[in-house]
Parts: structure tokens; C-alpha cells; sequence
């Protein structure tokens, strides 16, 4: 081959994928191996050019899993589930006050929203808050957000089956008087989805979208035509707590949270998303922006419907509302929406516990273990431990009974995710500072303060819950760095390899330090 038609391959390959070949090689099916494959530099250039040419054709032929209504119903999803028709009852102790809760939350979510879609148009990476974690940061505070968010997912998945397992009991009261058969119904669903998720990720957002749909039109519904049977009594005394109002707040913040986490679902498999760029923004900041109009106006209706020492102690609010304006017959049908909820929104969060440790297993910082794919391209491993380490939460806190371990689970997880949500606006304004040719641009002034409105809210958040809480979680951060330690140590060894390469998606370029004028692949720190 002469030297002008392998300089002409090279050229039609970098212009054929914007010129991030490593990148694009990496989303192949065959991944696993186009991600480790570092080409050797002994190869004759035209041998190098048709490796990575045959691995972007490979890419760019692939179908990808999630198209953009596919990717709203996994943000929608994850936010709406049995755990939004639980909520009410946490919050019924507080009173009306708690209303103040959720427009703080909703206000603070959507500013969150914003962070993560700006970051996710201008670098769509794999791992979502992570990555950005570790573009500002660097490994360790990385890994921190990873694992604290691995961990967050698995809790929230005991909270997640247990509200689902809470709506079954209008149709199998056993299930509310034996504990013994309310873990065994939650553990169930557990691990029949973890077996859908083992099977393929197309199978699993199949039914993410369908149960999205069927999920979010009951509490539509109520949000609207609920309110019509609203009586203002209920809404006394304006703060039920006895604590302060800032203090009923701050803790109404924590438990409303619960339901707009989630709103990052579609930054974490960006490698399986249709143009990532363009798709990740409109889902994250739209389908936040929707959830959280439709629970506010959602439990305003409860809360006007019944009274709040009654809600308090529901384990099924939302059919129990529905009941006492429409009959016996209505609360069951919301009991199976709740129901159909849980069921979907555990799914999605199934799948999110197999797909957030892939980039920093794959960079490094994770065990090898978890970024292994089976032979139907699914972190099998990981799905399976992470499900067993949720069944050991669910067998180890039962006895707490349906509402004691949804509110001990839901908190738990909050406070073990909030880093995530403090770190990336952190790391948003960091890098606007630090590479504004990249980060900065037009609205990037507006960014920086929504950047810092998001992070002062999570931290106010994470104020918010008992210190109990806050020492479990921040025990469970401490417990992932042995992890850390060693993944690194094994990387560093004289036979590891070279460092991987930073997980950036098509179109996602970096400045070389060497030629700031010359954009080229990014590679790892």
C-alpha cells in the first residue's frame, strides 16, 4: 500500500468519526475488547489505520439501546415508583410545612438538572457524576461519587421493593401482617428484574417504557381531579413536627429528595444512548421539570384528602385518598398503578446498579470484576451482588415493618448519593474556571451560579438528615477505600497496563497539553 492511500484511509477515518476514534472504537459490541486494545506502536501505520477503522464501522452500525423516548422513560421512571406513592406518608408527621420541602426540592432538582444536562451536551461520558468528578477532580474524589452512588442504588432498591410490596396489601393483607412475608414478596421482585437485567438491556428498557407510561397516568389523574376534593382543614396545624420550621424543612427535604433521584439516569449509560448530546439534556432537565410539577400537585391532593395524623400512618396513601373519594373500588385501582410503579421504577434502578461501577472499573479505580460483561453484554457480576448485598438490608431490617424500613432505606440512600449531587456542580464550576475555551462559552456565567444553587442545596440536604444517617453513610464511604487501594495499586504494579482511556463519547474532544491549538482523543489523567 503506498504511502498516500494509507494517508488517505487515515484521513477518511478521522473525518468519518469527528475525530475521536478511540472513543468511538470503545462502544463496539465487542467493547471489552476494543476498550483494553492499546495498538501497538510496532504496527505499520496502514495496519494501525484498518484496526481502528473496522472498530468506529463496528460502532456506528450498532443499534444503540436507548433512543431519547426510551431514555425519558428511564428518568421518568426512575423518579416516579412506589416509593412517590409512599412519600406522603414519611411526610405526614411534618404537616403542610412539608409542601415548603417539596418546592425546595423540586427548585433545587431542576437546577441540578440543569448542571448535569449542560455537562452531558458538552462531554457525554459513561458513569455520569462520576466522570465529571474526575475530569475536575481527579481519581479518588472520583471513586467516591462512584461508590457512594453504587451503594445509594442497592439501599434504594430495598426502599424501592418495599413500597412496592406496601401496595400489594389491599389485595393480600397478609402481606402487612407478617414481616416474614413482606421481605419474601420484595426480595422476590428483587431478583426475578435482576434476572431481566442479566438477560439484556434492551429486554429491561422494553419494560421500562411501558411501565413508565402505565405508572405516571394514576397519579396524573389524582394530581388533577384529586384536588377537586381538597379540604383546607387538613392542611392544619401548618407545622405538626414540633421542631422549628427551618429544621422541619431541612428534614422534608431529605425525604422529598427521595423522589427526584434519578434525575442523572441518562448521563450513566451514555454509551448506549442515541445521540448522547442532544438526548441526555432534554430528558434530564424535561422529564425533572415534569416529575416534579406532577408530585407537588399530587400530594397536595393527598394531604387535602386525609387528614395528616390518618396519612401518617397509612401504608398505602395514595388508594387510601382514592378510596375515600371514589370508593373502594378506586383505591385499588391506584393501589395497582402504585403498584405497577414500584415494579417499573425498581427496573430501572436494577439496571442502574449494573451499569454506574462499568467507567471506573474500566479506568481502574473499581475491581476488575465489575466492568466484566456476560455473553448478552450485561454487567452480570455486578448486578448479582449488588442484589444480594440488597436482599442482606431487606433480611437484616424487615422486622422494622413496611414504613420503618421504606423511611430507614430511603434516607440511607439519600445521604449516601448526596455527594454526587454536591461534587458535580462543584466540578462544573471548576471546569468553567479552569478550561473556559471547552466549558465556558455562551450561558456559562448563568452556570456557575445554578452550579452553586445546586450544590448549596444538596449540602443544605444533607443537613437535613439525623445524624445516625450521616455516621451509616459516611461508614459505608470508609468501607469502599480499601477497594480504592487496591484497584490502584494493582494498575500501578509493573505489569499493568497503560492507563485506560478516558471514557468520552463521539464529538467529545481534548485540547493536547503539548498543542493547545490541536484537538486529540482525550486519554485518562
Amino acid at each position: 500500500m503506498s504511502m498516500r492511500s494509507v494517508t488517505g484511509a487515515s484521513f477518511f477515518a478521522e473525518w468519518l468519526t469527528g475525530g475521536n476514534l478511540t472513543a468511538l472504537s470503545r462502544l463496539s459490541r465487542s467493547r471489552d475488547d476494543a476498550i483494553e486494545r492499546d495498538i501497538d506502536p510496532r504496527l505499520q501505520p496502514h495496519q494501525a489505520c484498518t484496526e481502528r477503522l473496522s472498530a468506529t464501522v463496528g460502532r456506528l452500525s450498532r443499534k444503540k439501546a436507548l433512543g431519547l423516548w426510551t431514555c425519558l422513560a428511564l428518568v421518568v421512571g426512575n423518579m416516579v415508583g412506589a416509593g412517590a406513592y409512599l412519600v406522603p406518608s414519611t411526610l405526614g408527621r411534618y404537616g403542610a410545612i412539608s409542601l415548603v420541602g417539596w418546592l425546595v426540592t423540586a427548585g433545587g432538582a431542576v437546577c441540578l438538572a440543569a448542571v448535569f444536562a449542560r455537562m452531558s451536551r458538552i462531554m457525554p461520558a459513561e458513569g455520569g457524576p462520576y466522570a465529571y468528578t474526575r475530569e475536575a477532580f481527579g481519581d479518588f474524589p472520583a471513586f467516591l461519587v462512584a461508590w457512594g452512588y453504587w451503594v445509594s442504588v442497592w439501599i434504594g432498591n430495598a426502599a424501592i421493593a418495599t413500597a412496592f410490596t406496601s401496595y400489594l396489601t389491599p389485595f393480600f393483607p397478609a402481606i402487612e401482617d407478617s414481616p416474614v412475608v413482606m421481605a419474601s414478596v420484595a426480595l422476590g421482585a428483587i431478583w426475578l428484574l435482576t434476572a431481566l437485567n442479566v438477560w439484556g438491556l434492551r429486554e429491561a428498557a422494553i419494560v421500562q417504557t411501558v411501565t413508565t407510561v402505565l405508572k405516571v397516568i394514576p397519579l396524573v389523574v389524582f394530581a388533577t381531579l384529586g384536588l377537586f376534593w381538597v379540604d383546607t382543614a387538613n392542611f392544619t396545624p401548618f407545622n405538626a413536627s414540633g421542631e422549628s420550621h427551618l429544621s422541619a424543612v431541612m428534614a422534608t427535604a431529605v425525604l422529598t429528595l427521595w423522589g427526584l433521584m434519578g434525575l442523572e439516569s441518562a448521563t450513566i449509560p451514555a454509551d448506549e444512548v442515541e445521540d448522547p448530546a442532544r438526548t441526555i439534556p432534554l430528558v434530564t432537565v424535561w422529564g425533572t421539570v415534569a416529575t416534579a410539577v406532577i408530585y407537588v400537585a399530587s400530594t397536595v391532593a393527598v394531604m387535602g384528602v386525609l387528614p395528616m395524623s390518618e396519612l401518617a400512618e397509612s401504608s398505602a396513601p395514595f388508594a387510601d385518598a382514592a378510596a375515600r373519594i371514589w370508593g373502594s373500588g378506586a383505591g385499588k385501582v391506584v393501589a395497582a398503578g402504585a403498584a405497577l410503579a414500584g415494579f417499573g421504577v425498581l427496573n430501572g434502578w436494577v439496571l442502574m446498579q449494573g451499569q454506574m461501577p462499568l467507567a471506573p472499573s474500566r479506568d481502574g479505580l473499581f475491581p476488575g470484576s465489575f466492568g466484566r460483561l456476560n455473553q448478552h453484554g450485561t454487567p452480570g457480576f455486578t448486578l448479582l451482588l449488588s442484589s444480594f448485598l440488597c436482599t442482606v438490608l431487606v433480611i437484616a431490617n424487615f422486622t422494622r415493618g413496611l414504613v420503618g424500613l421504606f423511611t430507614f432505606a430511603l434516607v440511607l440512600a439519600t445521604v449516601t448519593v448526596l455527594l454526587s449531587y454536591v461534587l458535580t456542580p462543584l466540578a462544573h464550576i471548576v471546569l468553567i474556571c479552569r478550561d473556559p475555551g471547552r466549558w465556558g462559552g455562551r450561558g456559562a456565567s448563568l452556570a456557575v451560579v445554578v452550579s452553586a444553587l445546586a450544590a448549596a442545596y444538596s449540602v443544605f440536604a444533607i443537613a437535613g438528615a439525623q445524624m445516625r444517617e450521616i455516621l451509616l453513610g459516611a461508614l459505608l464511604f470508609t468501607a469502599g477505600v480499601p477497594f480504592y487501594l487496591w484497584s490502584t495499586r494493582k494498575r500501578a504494579g509493573p505489569d499493568a497496563r497503560a492507563a485506560p482511556r478516558a471514557r468520552r463519547l463521539p464529538g467529545t474532544l481534548h485540547r493536547s497539553p503539548a498543542d493547545p491549538s490541536n484537538p486529540t482523543p482525550a486519554t485518562a489523567p
